[in-house]
């Protein structure tokens, strides 16, 4: 299958650092499937479905940010290459996807990521400013992983799909019980990528 080209908007996202994004996506290209991090109907909706989704987000981040589960490095290298302020550690359970990240992070000298492999359960609780994930799994199986790493005063913000407002509804007793306030969805990128994406954010208290 053909990679999709990049889009125009790709270089307005990245900034100076879309030669690491471009970097980064044609690794993803060339390894991604045959690595198992991404599926064989991915290349032609790369840039668009995973890269640019992600990248949009990245305005939201700050201070100490970790991303459960992160696969691929979407959302988690991505943003590390768009906010190279902001520091990223990486939770992720698999070896050979920890082996990958690495790689990664090597390759492309960002120096703001730490990978850590390891479940989200075991890592130290209340030591970052935001956590993030995308999709991992639903709100409510999702947030006993994430909600417990953020500081007092910190927040979620999870990249979810267009049920996210019924993944709201679904994880009231969820909600509750991490001490979630102000809880909302942000709809990012309307009218300048393709797809837009969609943010569930929440302070915890």
């Amino acid at each position: 299958m053909t990679v999709e080209v990049e889009p125009d908007v790709a270089p307005s996202l990245f900034g100076d650092r879309i030669d690491l994004a471009r970097a980064f996506t044609a690794n993803l290209a060339a390894e991604g499937e045959e690595r198992g991090l991404i599926g064989p109907l991915e290349l032609p909706r790369l840039w668009t479905r995973h890269v640019l989704n992600s990248a949009i987000a990245a305005p939201l981040f700050h201070g100490s940010t970790a991303d459960i589960g992160s696969g691929a490095g979407l959302p988690g290298i991505v943003l590390a290459i768009a906010r190279p302020d902001v520091g990223f550690t990486l939770v992720e359970p698999m070896e050979r996807r920890v082996a990958w990240l690495t790689e990664q992070v090597e390759e492309l000298g960002l120096g703001n990521v730490t990978v850590l492999r390891a479940r989200a359960e075991d890592v130290e609780p209340k030591q970052f400013d935001v956590v993030t994930a995308r999709a991992v799994s639903a709100l409510r199986t999702l947030l006993p992983f994430t909600a417990p790493l953020v500081r007092d005063g910190g927040e979620l913000a999870l990249l979810k799909g267009k049920n996210a407002e019924a993944e709201i509804d679904a994880a009231a007793k969820q909600l509750k019980k991490y001490r979630l306030s102000d809880v909302r969805v942000e709809v990012l990128g309307e009218g300048l990528i393709a797809e837009t994406t969609r943010v569930v954010r929440a302070t915890v208290r």
